[in-house]
């Protein structure tokens, strides 16, 4: 009969692996348990993150509508649109809609509210507003309610009505009019679009809105024009004939595929960061991956060993058991993405009313199936070596038992695993929207990884040629640190990973605090005001109290519309982190230099400068442009093109707490312009509680900013934000928990035959108990001091070079933090100890 040849003979072992794959299975998981568990929690925690995200986008996307308000959105800062511009508009055979949005306060007059006052955004709206989505009102009706209400007073946002106690039919006052509350806002389908905001918001008609005389020249207002297209036009295509037709008209434009573009960015970043996160756990799993399918080979020594005495091949081997680990690996992501799943349903039940749009829920594909291929590939990355070291083994040194050293996988196996690794790598920065921040990032993981790794072989290197303690119960717990099977390196990548995780946490919060606890208060005025007319300036002056300190520029706002006779629509490859195109700049002039700015490039202008226009511009954001001194930029103001010549590059001190600008001209370019004042305010302690109903019932139109009440809100975003970051890093940590129970356990499970020898030589439990713990301490010490350091490292990254904060760690917090992990390593260590303590002397002697 003649030979077969040796890739059908490979061909058919494959059947043959699965049914001994199966068999194995029946058995018994044993340690791949672990591997379950730890797979189980980083696939879960990538599939949640992404699903969110999912959901989130998927939500922007299904009520872009309803969000924008409109199929598409022509946003113009203080200015209405011209006839040819409206005629544009118009000539889809759409239906208009126009609203204006502004800052303003509302002053209660009458009942429980009087004498109280709040900053809210106002908007005034006309009769078809809104066009798209359901606004309602307490008491129901819908629509037609709001409406109804509209032509009565004012419709009060339930927040604004809750802060100040109004009520329907009580008196409030913005501006210049007085009006009553007609009705109380419960749903207002376009606020997402309107990003971050100062208060709470207020409707009116359009007819009211001139009664309160607010809308001034320099007064800074938004004019919104939606269009709601007849069904089937496409908005995409709509949105880009208005570009074409009016490509230096300086408004914004939107369409209802995209209409909460702040929000989307928002939410990229954040699932971006993550994700990355989530792949540190699924790293940390990986390391469980690697224990469990080694500590399961372990136990299976005897089974292959005679397998290849009976004529099973290393490939047969091989094959067996990847197919058992492939399968437990498979239902392990498959269940853990499902679970990851309901991550969206947990969060809106948890923290809806925090989400900037209702997610849309359901299962998302897309995130489900990546984590998947990230589970699979992170176990394949792990499990090869292993697996390529136990088919490689003999089977005569298999018999040999423990004392015989595994060899070393095969370079094909390492090729294996390090391909999958780098596969994952690509992934991840592939689909990243910051590429090079998600190959820091995944570069700083595999090097704190590296570095863990390195750590516990140093330490098991040095435990070995530490000289012996004279005491035994020391020099016990010396020579289980360095001793044949061992644990140490996967205990330390395990514990110190997760460690470095929360002490970068740490790191980050405790100096983000102190920059609001310390830096901000001593540098923050009490108040910003915000559209001071430029006539109302010295009897504003002479109104504060006594002993105020006040700053005042002017103000007003426009877009960028060209960089070097380049539209700004036209531009190629824009950093992401280029704001000033996005949307309108505030802009002012200024003689001398102000106070937090240094220049970094070219000059000054001089007092009595009266010539072409020039423009002082923020350096990092002509660094990201590509922009020099000699170059030029364009911004409209209030539709009027004005060019003019960089006269100098400056570096802003942006957290001075003061007004800081990206473009600052020459006072000749601006003065003559339609502008307001903005406003800092700092009054005397004793004058401050009174000082917002001064200023508002002297000066209507003006809008009273409390420092302290800002600082609240984004302290309340960042602590959101954290509460996130936070739960993707537990589940590293949980991760890191359960590679550490494996490695301890089968830890424990290689020392029971010394303790057995120990105990008949007469070791009593408490002298081996005390051993484990001088162990454990000794080792969760000397993790928790290399994850200090390498936290430390993380945060003062991420604090000074991508926050761009003071370092100003709490170190007592970070190491509280660190110390819990020695805790948690000492106490497991001492539980697996005692464990192994209880086994008979006799039965372990008897199977020996």
């Amino acid at each position: 009969m003649a030979p077969v040849p040796a890739p059908q003979a490979r061909l058919r072992e494959w059947p043959l692996a699965a049914r001994f794959a199966v068999r194995e299975a029946r058995g018994g998981l044993g340690a791949l348990r672990l591997l379950f568990i730890c797979l189980l929690l980083g696939v879960l925690a990538m599939a949640g993150v992404g699903s969110l995200a999912a959901a989130i986008e998927q939500g922007l996307s299904d009520q872009g509508q309803s969000i924008l308000g409109a199929d598409v959105e022509a946003r113009l800062t203080q200015r209405a649109p011209t006839p040819e511009e409206r005629a544009t508009l118009t000539q889809f055979g759409g239906t208009l809609s126009e609203n204006i949005k502004m800052r303003a306060m509302v002053r209660g007059e009458s009942g429980a509210a009087a004498g109280r006052e709040l900053l809210a955004e106002l908007k005034a709206v006309d009769g078809r507003w809104p066009m798209y989505g359901a606004a309602d009102v307490r008491g129901g009706g819908g629509n037609a309610a709001v409406q109804a209400a509209l032509a009565k007073g004012a419709v009060v946002a339930a927040d604004l009505a809750d802060q100040l106690g109004l009520k329907v039919g009580d008196e409030v006052g913005i501006g210049e009019a007085r009006m009553p509350v007609a009705a109380i806002l419960t749903l207002e389908p376009d606020k997402a679009s309107e990003g971050f905001t100062f208060g709470p918001s207020v409707l009116i008609s359009m007819q009211r809105l001139e009664q309160t005389q607010l809308v001034q020249p320099g007064s800074l207002y938004r004019h919104h024009v939606k269009l709601k297209l007849p069904p089937g036009t496409d908005p995409v295509a709509v949105r880009e004939a208005i570009e074409k037709a009016h490509p230096d008209a300086g408004w914004r434009l939107a369409d209802s595929r995209d209409g909460a573009p702040g929000v989307r960015r928002f939410v990229e970043r954040l699932g971006q960061f993550l994700t990355l996160v989530s792949l540190t756990a699924l790293a940390v799993a990986g390391v469980g991956v690697g224990n469990g399918v080694r500590s399961y080979l372990d136990r299976k020594a005897g089974t292959i060993a005679t397998l290849k005495a009976l004529g099973g091949s290393s490939g047969l081997v091989l094959k067996t058991y990847l197919l058992l680990v492939g399968g437990v690996a498979l239902v392990a992501a498959a269940v853990g993405a499902l679970l990851g799943a309901l991550v969206p349903w947990i969060v809106v039940q948890l923290a809806g009313d925090a989400l900037p749009v209702p997610p849309a829920l359901g299962l998302h594909a897309g995130p489900m199936l990546t984590a998947i291929a990230f589970g699979l590939l992170v176990a394949l990355a792990f499990a090869v070596p292993p697996l390529a070291r136990a088919g490689a083994l003999p089977a005569q040194r298999i018999f040999r038992g423990s004392v015989e050293q595994w060899p070393w996988p095969s370079a094909r196996a390492l090729g294996v695993a390090l391909g999958a690794g780098a596969v994952v790598a690509a992934l991840a920065v592939w689909q990243a929207a910051e590429r090079l921040f998600a190959a820091g990032f995944l570069g700083g993981a595999l090097a704190v990884l590296a570095l863990l790794f390195g750590a516990g072989t140093l330490i098991q290197w040095g435990a070995a040629r530490l000289p012996r303690p004279k005491k035994v119960l020391p020099r016990l717990a010396l020579a289980n640190v360095h001793r044949p099977g061992a644990m140490t390196r996967q205990l330390v990548v395990a514990l110190g990973l997760g460690l470095s995780l929360f002490a970068t946490l740490a790191f980050i919060e405790t100096s983000f605090n102190a920059e609001l606890q310390k830096t901000v208060p001593a540098k923050a005025p009490g108040f910003f005001l915000l559209d001071l007319p430029k006539e109302d300036a010295p009897r504003f002056r002479e109104s504060l109290p006594a002993g105020s300190e006040v700053t005042m520029v002017p103000s007003l706002r426009g877009p960028v519309t060209a960089v070097n006779g380049v539209p700004a629509s036209e531009l190629k490859d824009v950093p992401e982190g280029s704001y000033v195109l996005r949307g309108d700049r505030g802009l002012t002039w200024a003689e001398d230099l102000p106070k937090g700015n240094r220049l970094v490039a070219g000059h000054w202008w001089p007092k009595d400068y009266a010539g072409p226009p020039l423009v002082s511009m923020d350096a990092e954001q002509a660094g990201l442009l590509g922009l020099k001194v000699g170059d030029r930029i364009t911004v409209s103001v209030l539709g009027v093109e004005i060019e003019a010549k960089i006269a100098s590059l400056r570096e802003v001190d942006w957290d001075s707490m003061g007004f800081n600008f990206v473009l600052i001209y020459d006072p000749n370019t601006l003065r003559d312009a339609p502008y307001s004042y903005m406003s800092t305010v700092t009054p005397p302690a004793a004058a401050e509680a009174g000082f917002t109903g001064q200023v508002t019932r002297a000066f209507p139109t003006v809008s009273v900013v409390k420092v302290k009440d800002v600082l609240g809100e984004v302290s309340e975003l960042v602590m959101q934000m954290g509460t996130a970051v936070r739960a993707a890093a537990s589940v590293a940590i949980l991760a890191g928990i359960a590679v550490l129970v494996g490695a301890l356990a089968a830890q424990a499970r290689a020392r029971i035959y010394d303790n057995v020898i120990l105990k008949t030589l007469g070791a009593t439990r408490r002298q081996l108990m005390a051993a484990a713990g001088l162990e454990y301490a000794g080792l969760g010490l000397l993790v928790s001091g290399i994850a200090l350091l390498l936290g430390g490292l993380a945060g003062w990254i991420v604090v000074t070079q991508v926050l761009k904060f003071q370092w100003a760690p709490d170190w007592g917090v970070a190491l509280l933090t660190v110390l819990a992990g020695a805790a948690i390593t000492l106490l497991l260590g001492l539980a697996g100890a005692w464990r192994t303590l209880g086994v008979k002397v006799a039965r372990v002697l008897r199977e020996s």
